[in-house]
């Protein structure tokens, strides 16, 4: 089914397109003149628009401009009573599917609606697969909350320009995977895009490994060598932690952004280089340069635009849709299956606050995964700091004794008096104090029934 917009200041011929439209399944709307079409045509996107000519006011040419600078993928079909070569050709060089002189036959107007129709469907295929593939460039930058959304439209809107990025955000929300989203959404998509943590290499070897050297020009240098700019050559260098370049190393980058061209240690003859910046750091550069830890100039240079990636406790919309991404990516390494998240367990995951960030959530459900031996994540599985229940501490009047001591006992005795407690607390409501322990209700039972405790035994006996 597919929406139609009909526009004729004929009221005969507006009921008739709409009968014989709605009759074909079709979702019709009508208008008696060009304003009241352009009006509708701000509002909402079509499928097809059906316009006559010459009509009071705006004309149909107006309609069909208006309809291809709001939505060019709609098919615009032109009808008039008063046709030349001229105006077929004019509306067809102004984006017009066809053009169709008055009267007409019922069946010719049918088979061009029909052929317009299916030109829709192939545009909005290949728009379709163009999302899937774009998607996919993505990797596993994953959201879908507004704030990720606008992400998302920025990245694709700046991704072929060769403006430098400076990605911030906390530690662990995904720094590198926004670099690589704009390498692989640009057209240097195809040439090489090169990553360097500029915390994780000594000092003395970083200049080396960003601009190359030449043999002998350092105790060790044996072969000329290639620095990460120089292998980007025509792609996308990204430089993580850029916060942490000593003073020397900012000066080197500054002059290589600015020319173009870099200098091998030892060398003499300067490399061009056709390279796409971005940065990333987790501190805060404006204080860093007004501390005098970092060059005004080169964070201009590096800041031409920035993109902040908000914490996941900002986005916790994300955290479902994250969790079982990780679930998935992990969880085909088991040789069991784990279907998903108990309720509980995701409820305890949404409510946290997350200070690793993505990061922490990929290691959380990784390790669920470890520890689950059922069809489920529960909160038994899940880390202590999620469930707010910390491990039983050993009395401190007990001791093992010197021949014999069963453990197993021992931490039995310490969840029996944990689950009277709960109960206790909650009334007998085995609900609310499997909520208190961060258990499931399942567990929950399991463990009433283990040690033989009753909720009759508690007053408010609700459950």
């Amino acid at each position: 089914m597919a929406r139609i917009l009909v526009v004729d200041d004929e009221r005969s011929m507006r009921e008739f397109l709409e009968i014989l439209l709605s009759k074909k399944g079709h979702d019709v709307e009508t208008a008696s003149d060009g304003n009241a079409a352009r009006t509708l045509v701000g509002q909402t996107e079509y499928d097809l628009v059906v316009t006559d000519l010459k009509m009071p006011g705006p004309s149909g040419m107006d309609v069909l401009a208006a309809v291809k600078q709001t939505w060019p993928e709609t098919e615009v079909i032109v009808m008039t009573a008063y046709s030349t070569t001229e105006t077929a050709v004019e509306a067809m060089r102004r984006g017009a599917y066809h053009y169709v002189c008055k009267p007409f036959e019922v069946n010719e107007v049918s088979v061009i609606i029909e052929k317009a129709m299916e030109k829709r469907d192939l545009v909005l295929s290949n728009r379709r697969l163009k999302d899937e593939v774009g998607s996919r460039s993505f990797e596993s930058l994953v959201g879908g909350s507004a704030k990720m959304g606008d992400l998302f439209r920025t990245i694709r809107r700046i991704a072929d320009t060769k403006s430098s990025v400076l990605v911030t955000g906390e530690s662990g929300t995904g720094k590198e995977l926004v670099a690589r989203a704009i390498h692989f959404n640009s057209s240097r998509r195809d040439k090489p895009l090169t990553v360097i943590n500029c915390g994780a290499i000594p000092d003395a070897l970083m200049e080396s490994e960003l601009f190359g050297h030449v043999k002998g020009s350092f105790t060790g240098a044996v072969a000329d060598k290639k620095g990460l700019f120089e292998v980007a050559n025509g792609g996308t260098i990204f430089l993580d932690e850029i916060g942490e370049l000593t003073p020397h190393l900012q000066v080197k980058l500054l002059r290589a952004i600015q020319e173009r061209k870099v200098k091998p240690v030892g060398g003499v003859r300067e490399v061009d280089i056709d390279v796409r910046l971005v940065a990333a750091t987790n501190k805060d550069l404006e204080a860093e340069v007004k501390a005098g830890r970092f060059r005004d100039d080169l964070y201009f240079r590096i800041n031409v635009i920035q993109l902040q990636i908000p914490p996941l406790r900002e986005r916790r919309e994300d955290i479902p849709v994250l969790a079982h991404h990780f679930l998935e990516r992990h969880g085909h390494e088991l040789p069991r299956t784990i279907r998903g998240f108990t309720r509980e367990a995701m409820r305890l995951l949404s409510g946290y606050d997350f200070p690793g960030n993505v990061r922490e959530l990929e290691n959380i459900v990784e390790r669920a995964l470890a520890f689950e031996h059922g069809e489920w994540i529960s909160p038994e599985s899940l880390p202590s700091r999620l469930t707010g229940v910390t491990a039983a501490q050993p009395d401190p009047d007990v001791r093992p004794g010197p021949e014999s001591f069963n453990l197993d006992q021992y931490v039995e005795d310490i969840e029996r008096k944990w689950v009277l407690e709960a109960m206790q607390a909650c009334m007998g409501s085995v609900t609310e104090s499997a909520r208190k322990l961060g258990i499931s209700f399942r567990s929950m039972r399991y463990k009433l029934a283990k040690y033989g405790i009753r909720k009759e035994d508690f007053s408010g006996q609700t459950q």
